[in-house]
């Protein structure tokens, strides 16, 4: 980007930058409390990713990015690294919060964060963590399933509530507490409560996907669809089309996919738990999917952070991102009280559009 369209480029602090985005939808309630309960949950993944000091290993990128953008960012990296071979790539997937909190929990700082829904960095990582972020894509919630599935040859998007409420139909979802996907899953519970105009269906739905078929993050559920230990999955329509899964398309005013719709997306709340079920709590409101990035404080790899957000944004980026089944605005959001980083927006982009 050149300074004359980055002096041209409009910034609104604590605001995003997608024409068709809404306000952060998300409000944290912090309480002071022992925080320990991450350390034991994440020390399978080891200090393979911790970020070393500023001036060590100067041609290498961490990222850690959300589970449903595993693929993609594999992708993306393979080619950066191709098109940049002097830097060494680690990636570590898990569900968002879950990568959020391996900042804010255990203090390790990667290069670069990915989070399926970019409230989660202005709800657990800014202001100490991160001072800005980019929403760079969207998406929309589907039911996967496969030929294998109870009902599959008769399931749509006007019966698919009542087939899912049928005792022998297992259905799976991701943990709320971790994962976006799971907590966007019981919204859309409560939305097709609405549209369906059912008193009560949410509880029946929710009674209806049982801890037991509840996982860590989306990704980790299409094990149990492709062995057929379950019948449908709560998936994101970029993972059911990159996985060849089928998969039920449903209303937009349940999908959360439309960004004309955001006021009625908000109808639907969930609050979730934070360190402790007595500490931390964070509620989540319905909103349209956008997956956001960032560089944290601390980076150690700045110029490859640097460098790798701008692809991610420039054309060949897209055209990937495009390839994995997500929805691509014309302009990217920005947000956060800092601004971003003038050099990571490619010149072939248009500048970043001010919160309506």
């Amino acid at each position: 980007m050149t300074n004359a369209r980055a002096a041209r480029m409009k910034y609104s602090p604590g605001r995003l930058g997608y024409d068709e985005m809404t306000r952060v939808g998300i409000a944290v309630r912090r309480e002071r409390a022992a925080r320990g309960w991450a350390v034991g949950l994440l020390a399978g993944f080891g200090p393979l990713a911790c970020a070393p000091g500023p001036d060590a290993d100067a041609g290498r990128l961490v990222v850690f990015n959300a589970g449903s953008l595993a693929a993609p960012f594999r992708d993306l990296l393979r080619e950066f690294t191709r098109l940049h071979p002097e830097y060494e790539t680690i990636q570590e997937s898990a569900g968002s919060l879950e990568t959020a909190r391996k900042l804010t929990e255990l203090g390790r700082i990667p290069d670069v964060v990915g989070v399926a829904d970019y409230g989660v960095i202005p709800a657990l990582l800014v202001p100490r963590f991160a001072g800005w972020y980019v929403g760079f894509a969207r998406n929309a919630m589907v039911l996967a399933y496969t030929d294998r599935s109870i009902a599959a040859a008769e399931i749509d998007s006007t019966n698919w509530w009542r087939i899912l409420l049928r005792p022998d139909v297992r259905v799976a979802r991701a943990d709320p507490s971790l994962d976006p996907n799971g907590y966007r899953s019981l919204m859309v519970y409560q939305l097709a409560e609405r549209h369906y105009r059912e008193p009560g269906l949410a509880a029946h739905l929710l009674a209806a996907s049982p801890r037991r078929f509840v996982r860590a993050k989306e990704a980790d559920l299409v094990a149990l669809l492709q062995a057929g230990e379950v019948d449908y999955a709560w998936s994101y329509r970029s993972m059911a089309l990159t996985l060849g899964f089928r998969h039920l398309s449903l209303p937009a005013s349940i999908d959360l996919s439309d960004p004309d719709l955001a006021d009625r997306y908000r109808e639907a709340a969930v609050r979730v738990p934070g360190a402790t079920h007595d500490a931390d709590s964070v509620e989540f409101h319905g909103e349209p999917i956008v997956y956001g990035l960032t560089i944290p404080r601390g980076a150690a790899h700045q110029d490859a952070a640097h460098r790798f957000v701008r692809f991610v944004l420039s054309g060949a980026g897209r055209a990937i991102l495009d390839r994995h089944g997500f929805t691509l605005p014309a302009r990217p959001g920005i947000g956060g009280p800092e601004a971003p980083p003038a050099d990571i927006f490619p010149d072939s982009l248009p500048d970043p559009s001010p919160q309506r």
